[in-house]
């Protein structure tokens, strides 16, 4: 059961904080004095994240929540949790992530890389802008990745049904993510709520844990890669730090502006990709 939620404490919610970078994320907002709402896909790992903070930080609020973020169903279901329990949300990241070695295609019909990437963190912004917005000063921290850096977007072919590739799916969906993100700087009033992307430099989590030959090279460059705790620096920087207050529709990488994939100011493509978004995730909407 949930401990009662404080509501004078400033509150942080992120996804995929159950390992890597957002296990450290977690660690360091919970460090700031935020209460923390943590979502993973496994309630035991959840657990095991809430034990692991509070032996650090004993007077961490660390409340842990269940969603499978492929489905736009556990989305609206997990928002509608957070709505309830932060009335006030001062940060929201964005962090889980996932690339697939093949095309999977999710219940509702999505390609699985772009509903978690991409999908997902449009729909929970949505969903949570009511909370975002009473909280006055909020920030929205989009975890991206270099892989956006030179992909490309096909309005017609966002599922990746042709000419499947991992990392076109994955740097797509990034790509797609960031693009989003500008356009919900260009949204919301800057003093009310502030929206950017980072990217933590290479970290050696478990995203690159696929199996066969992608498996295999991730394996072998693993040990020259940044730790998890090291790649959640940028995150906490953009979404904690005074130096970043009021800025918004920005990237960075490692803790500094960065000039981002052209495409991602291209606002007639993010009219377009906005409308396509909706779409996609309202179409699976009970």
């Amino acid at each position: 059961m949930s401990e009662p939620a404080d509501s004078s404490a400033r509150t942080a919610f992120l996804t995929g904080a159950t390992s890597g970078i957002g296990r450290w994320s977690a660690l360091g907002l919970a460090k700031a004095g935020y209460r923390v709402i943590a979502a993973g896909r496994d309630r035991q790992r959840n657990e095991e994240l809430r034990a692991w903070i509070t032996a650090r930080v004993p007077a961490a609020q660390i409340e842990g929540v269940t969603a499978d973020l492929s489905l736009m169903a556990e989305v609206r279901r997990l928002a509608g949790h957070v709505r309830e329990r932060a009335p006030r949300l001062h940060v929201l990241v964005n962090n889980a992530g996932l690339a697939r070695r093949s095309r999977e295609v999710t219940a509702e019909g999505h390609e699985l890389t772009l509903a978690v990437n991409h999908l997902a963190p449009f729909l929970l912004t949505r969903e949570l802008l009511p909370s975002l917005t009473a909280a006055g000063g909020a920030r929205i921290v989009n975890v991206g990745s270099v892989a956006s850096d030179r992909a490309r977007i096909d309005l017609d072919d966002l599922q990746s049904a042709r000419n499947w590739s991992m990392m076109r799916a994955y740097g797509r969906s990034k790509l797609a993510l960031m693009i989003a993100t500008f356009e919900w700087a260009r949204r919301l009033d800057p003093d009310t709520v502030t929206a950017n992307v980072v990217h933590p430099g290479g970290v050696a989590t478990a995203i690159g844990d696929v199996g066969g030959g992608p498996g295999l090279a991730w394996r072998l460059i693993k040990p020259f890669l940044l730790s998890p705790e090291q790649g959640a620096r940028t995150t906490l920087y953009v979404a904690t730090s005074s130096t970043v207050a009021g800025v918004t529709g920005r990237y960075f990488k490692r803790e500094a502006l960065a000039e981002p994939n052209p495409l991602a100011k291209d606002t007639a493509l993010a009219a377009k990709l906005w409308a396509r978004t909706e779409a996609m995730v309202d179409a699976a909407r009970p």
